[in-house]
């Protein structure tokens, strides 16, 4: 924002709510980061069942699914 959009960011500052508008920013994230990462989850068959029989295998998929739905986040509701 700083960077980027600085008249946006200059008339948070002025106002007094950036902080507010960062932490609505970060609320929206970590729920959609949940809801996403969940559904591609269940999709990919990573499961319960899957941590148990091959926990490296699990964490790999995992990873890999939190990395997707990172850079899906950040390109709907960050960068947007």
């Amino acid at each position: 924002l700083k960077e980027y959009r600085k008249i946006l960011y200059n008339n948070y500052v002025l106002e007094g709510t950036l902080s507010k508008h960062l932490a609505e920013i970060d609320q929206a994230c970590n729920e959609r980061m949940k809801n996403v990462v969940s559904a591609m989850a269940k999709q990919e068959d990573v499961t319960e069942a899957l941590k148990a029989a091959d926990q490296m295998e699990w964490v790999r998929r995992m990873n890999s699914i939190r990395n997707r739905a990172e850079e899906i986040i950040l390109t709907e509701i960050v960068y947007a």
